[in-house]
Parts: structure tokens; C-alpha cells; sequence
């Protein structure tokens, strides 16, 4: 329990690493890289309890910070009932404002609906789109559901913005300025926002 950093700050927010498993395995993630977010090993020995989640939120004093990130080294969503219960338990002790940096793929994986049950839980979805069609999707992001895993993703967005305040379909900055555009109308007709990410080493 000691060796698995379960809750961590970063960039003045405080991120919670839940799972390593994901849907995809994106050509630019930081998963493939020795030196794992901002020098800290993110790789967890097995996936925490939600009492060791609360646990580690209480010893990193929670309460403390304005932004809590269910992100980590794997797809949050994969374990999207662990993330309702503590962003229930976080809503019971703090007004911090509560994000989800995912790949869309929660519906698809849970074999169902799960967006109304974030309704008053979650502030923000963040939700990697990274190309311009399914095609490319596939091939930067090697989707377990195929090029299927690109029209999840989309469908998820514009389901969750039903629930959720602020929906984010986001890209990184590694793509050509032409599919940045290309991107960003996609956003715009899923009635979301859009936001360039810049690649970080």
C-alpha cells in the first residue's frame, strides 16, 4: 500500500490513479515513457480499495485543494463505481470542483448508460479525442473496440454533457494543425468544448 501513489498533486490539483487497466494504448501516453508524470511512478502494484482511495485522499489533505482529477495511469471510467463512490465521499467533505480525464469508452465497457449517474457528481469530463475520424482514431490510440472505439467516445460526449456541467473533447498538440481544426469542428458539433493539449514529455 506504502509504494502505490493512489493520490498525488500535480500542477496544483490533486489526481487520483485508480487502475492501470485502459481501452487503449495510445502511441504518445505517458504509460510508455521511464519516467512516468512529473518523475512520480504511477504503476500500481493492484488496483486500491475505495477505503484506501479515501484513506490516501484524507493523508494528502484533500480538503485542501480546489480540484480533484480522477485520472492516473490507466482509464479512471474502467472502474466508474469506485469513481461515483468517492466523488460522493469528496462532494461529503469538500466543495472542491471534481474532473474526469477519460477515453470515452465507460458506456461501451460497462455494457451500458452509465452518464445519468453522474449527474451532481462530476463537474468536468475531459475526453481524449486525438483524431480527426475513426480511422486515425485507431491507429494512434490502438482501441480495443476497433475504430467502434472512436463513435463510443463521441456518443459518451454528447450523452454526459446531459449530466455534467462542462464537457471537454480535448487533443494533443503532437497532430497537424489541419486536423487540430478538423478536431475542434467535431467539438463544436457535439456541443462540447474543445481544448489543445500540449504533449508533455
Amino acid at each position: 500500500m506504502a509504494a502505490m501513489n493512489i493520490a498525488y498533486p500535480f500542477e496544483g490539483h490533486l489526481y487520483i490513479n485508480l487502475t492501470n487497466r485502459c481501452t487503449n494504448k495510445c502511441k504518445f501516453c505517458i504509460r510508455f515513457t521511464p519516467s512516468g508524470v512529473d518523475g512520480i511512478d504511477l504503476w500500481l502494484e493492484r488496483e486500491p480499495t475505495v477505503e484506501e482511495i479515501k484513506k490516501a485522499l484524507e493523508e494528502a489533505d484533500f480538503t485542501s485543494y480546489d480540484e480533484i482529477v480522477f485520472c492516473g495511469y490507466g482509464e479512471p471510467m474502467l472502474r466508474y463505481d469506485a469513481v461515483l463512490e468517492v466523488a460522493r465521499f469528496i462532494r461529503a467533505n469538500s466543495d472542491a470542483k471534481i474532473r474526469v480525464n477519460t477515453n470515452g469508452h465507460a458506456n461501451r465497457a460497462a455494457g451500458k448508460d452509465i452518464t445519468p449517474e453522474l449527474e451532481g457528481l462530476i463537474d468536468v469530463i475531459s475526453i481524449s479525442l486525438n483524431a480527426k475520424n475513426a480511422a486515425e482514431y485507431n491507429e494512434i490510440c490502438v482501441c480495443d473496440y476497433g475504430e467502434d472505439g472512436f463513435y463510443e467516445m463521441l456518443n459518451f460526449a454528447k450523452k454526459a454533457k446531459n449530466y455534467v456541467p462542462k464537457v471537454v473533447l480535448s487533443v494533443v498538440d503532437t497532430i497537424s494543425k489541419d486536423d487540430i481544426e478538423a478536431c475542434r469542428k467535431i467539438a463544436e458539433e457535439a456541443g462540447v468544448e474543445y481544448r489543445v493539449r500540449i504533449y508533455s514529455e
